[in-house]
Formats: structure tokens, sequence, C-alpha cells
């Protein structure tokens, strides 16, 4: 027996066999990746503007009154200092046994601005995208993208995606007048959310590339640098110095206070009484005279310390020193103190290298499809592998016990370190390189 099929069922079906890629797996869409990236957005917008210093907090004005708060706004760098302090020293050198000249692709495309701009704004917002197109002379042209722009369905074993979704311009408005929607083997276009055209390739995957840091298996693209502890500490802060601000502008001078006045006196000018150093009063008639005072100014201490504990707490999140933040100590650290106070900002950067270079080595690998017009394996490109500057830059000292090391290591075992060794300990590039 036949059922009947309505014309809702035969949608549907249509429906599900227009969205099944290549590899016979079911597709979101482009609907569901507009309104995932609505939903993520709001997060990713977030912390820019805690980057760039534009985000205002909620004003709590328990005993600070909102109108008077409004005039003290506090701003703090801290966020951008976490972010930055570490996008600084991650320096992307080059790509080692390069069997498909993927580092000719990077340098035809303005190497040094293409990967601070990933870089940071993966660090940012936790991730970044890249946008592989055809450019001039059928070499691949590389765009980044912010995640503000992008999304897309991770592959949590390749870490490429399986379909996604960019948008290219903007109106006046913020809204989308480009968009971008990504398969494996072509890129569809759509002009005022409306398909206009289409261009098909001859790679397995679609040309938009996450630059993912710290991924794991709950977040697969990643976690952001401004963690919402640093949010945290950061609102801490500010509300700190607007307190401090408020109090020094309001006990700028000493408040004083006059008891025993007679009513039949005349009013005082109150602005003449606050900022005058001599204040005159005569007896009443029956010989009475009035008591003055002065309040004393509160200390500013509290608040000193109160912001030093908020930076504290900051340091702790983000792997940096009260130095890094501001706060001087009067006693200088030693050179080897110094280097030991940053071992949890080495560790983050050791571990922000490598989670870059699989996405890095994904737009390569991705190129080189592209450049070359034939559908690579993946599996091909495991011998190359991404080469970084050292997180810091290194010293005299550190040059003379790198070469002491050296020596004394090829001595035992001839032939042991070589250049290569000594530029990735210094990054140093030698005479013969």
């Amino acid at each position: 027996m036949t059922l009947p099929v309505c014309a809702s069922d035969l949608h549907v079906i249509y429906c599900t066999f227009f969205l099944m890629n290549q590899k016979g797996g079911l597709m979101k869409g482009i609907e569901y990746l507009r309104k995932k990236l609505n939903k993520h957005g709001k997060r990713v917008n977030l912390r820019y503007k805690q980057y760039d210093m534009k985000y205002q907090d909620s004003d709590v004005g328990i005993t600070i009154p909102s109108e008077i708060r409004s005039r003290y706004k506090s701003t703090l760098g801290w966020c951008a200092k976490a972010v930055d302090s570490l996008a600084d020293r991650l320096v992307f050198r080059e790509f080692e046994n390069d069997n498909f000249e993927i580092n000719g692709i990077f340098n035809m495309n303005n190497p040094d601005t293409f990967f601070d701009s990933a870089v940071l704004s993966a660090l940012i917002a936790s991730c970044s995208f890249v946008y592989i197109s055809k450019g001039e002379g059928d070499i691949p042209r590389l765009q980044v993208i912010e995640a503000s722009n992008a999304t897309g369905i991770i592959d949590p074993i390749t870490g490429l995606l399986t379909e996604g979704y960019a948008v290219l311009e903007r109106d006046e408005k913020g809204n989308p007048s480009l968009e971008a929607y990504f398969l494996p083997g072509r890129t569809d276009y759509y002009k005022d959310e409306k398909p206009s055209y289409s261009i098909k390739n001859n790679v397995a995957y679609p040309l938009l590339v996450p630059i993912i840091h710290r991924p794991d298996a709950v977040r697969p693209f990643g976690r952001s640098r401004i963690t919402r502890a640093a949010m945290y500490y950061q609102k801490y802060a500010k509300r700190t110095l607007e307190r401090a601000d408020v109090t020094a502008e309001f006990y700028s001078f000493p408040q004083k206070y006059v008891t025993g006045i007679s009513q039949e006196a005349e009013a005082m000018d109150t602005w003449k009484a606050t900022i005058s150093s001599m204040l005159q009063f005569t007896k009443d008639e029956e010989g009475e005279a009035p008591k003055l005072g002065q309040f004393s100014t509160p200390s500013m201490s509290p608040f000193t310390e109160q912001l030093r504990t908020a930076a504290a707490g900051f340091a702790g999140e983000t792997g940096l020193t009260l130095d890094d933040l501001g706060f001087v100590s009067d006693n200088p650290s030693s050179v080897e103190a110094i280097k030991a106070s940053h071992e949890n900002l080495r560790l983050a950067g050791r571990k922000a290298q490598r989670s870059l270079s699989s996405g890095f080595l994904n737009v390569g690998y991705l190129s080189a499809c592209l450049r070359d017009d034939y559908p690579y394996l993946r599996s091909q490109f495991y011998l190359t592998q991404a080469k970084w500057e050292p997180l810091f830059e290194a010293d005299v000292s550190t040059l003379t016990l790198v070469g002491d090391g050296i020596l004394k290591l090829n001595q035992a075992i001839p032939g042991y370190a070589d250049s290569g060794t000594i530029r990735d300990l210094t990054g140093i590039k030698g005479a013969g390189e």
C-alpha cells in the first residue's frame, strides 16, 4: 500500500536532498548559520568592546548616585593588555618541510599583517576565520574575517569546516549586504539575503578556515583570552577608580563646619567659606562665640589597596605580573625573577602556538588545493610543520647560556644541535641560513 505524499512532505524531501554534501552528510543550511552567527556574535562584540576600552559597565549606584558616577566614568585597558602581551609574542616564521610550497602563498598575501591580524582576532574572540579565494595569477587570496562576521560547522578531527558562512560586506545600518555560504566544492554568494551567483572549485572542504585559540572537546571553537574572570576584575578595578575619583573631588578642599551660630546671623557664603583659609566670627550679644572645626580628609590608601587586589586577581587569571599592570615595585626584580614570573605567560604562548599552527596549516592545505586545482589529501601535509619565533627575545645572558649548552651537547653527542636548533632557541638567523 502506497501512502499519499502531501506538498509539504515533498518540500521536506527536496530540501533534505538539496542539503546533502559530497560525502553524504546532512548540511545545516545557511539559515541555521545565520541564526548561529546572530547568537554568538553578541559575545564576540562584547569582547571587542572590552579590548577597545569602549564597554560601559552597568551602574551599581549603591553609594554614589548615578548622575554623579556618570561624570567620572573610568577607563582601564587591562583586557587589551592581556591580549597584546601574548599577541605581540606570537610571531609566525615559516613552514618547515614545505613540500607543497605553501610558504609562497603566504608570502604573496602580506604575511606580516595577515598573521598578526589572524592571531589578534583569535585571541580576542577565541577564533578567527580565513576566507580563501582566487586572486590574480591564480595565486590564492587570503582574507582574515573576525568571528563576529563568520561561523560554521567544524569537523572535530581535522579542525576544518564542513560548511561555513561569512558576512563579506555590510550596509550603513550594519545589515549584511554580501554573504558567502561555503560548501565542499563551491561557494555560494548572496546579495541582500538573496542568491546571486556561485563559484565552483576542486577542493574537498569549504574555503573558510577557522584559526582557533585553545580548543577543546567542549568548546571546539576555542576560548578567548578575555575570560569572564578577567572582565570581572577589570570591572572591579574601574569601580574602585571611580570611587577614588569622586572622593578626591569632594575632598579637594578640607570640609569645615561651624556650630553655635546665632539664628539672627547673616547667611554664610558656602563657596567662600570652602576656599577661605581664614574665617572670622564675632561674639553675639550674650558673649557667646561659635565653635569652628574641620573634617579630616579621607585617606586614599584603601582605594590603592583595593586596586592592587584587583590587579593581583587579573594578573593571576591572565599570566601577567603586577609590573605589567603598572604596579612597579620599589625594589626591581632580578633578570631570573622576571623570567620566572612570566612562566605562565610562556606556557600560554606555547599552547597558543600549537593550536594556531593547525589552523594556519589548514589554510595552506586548502590554498594549495585551490592553486593547483587538485584535491590533495590532508594526510599528505603531515610532514609540514609551522615554525614560530621564540616567545621571549634572547638577551646577552641567554645567548651565553645557550652557546655553552650547545657546545657541551655537541661534545657529548657530535652533531646533536645545529644552526636551526640555535635559531629556534634564540630567534637569531645565522649567516649561512
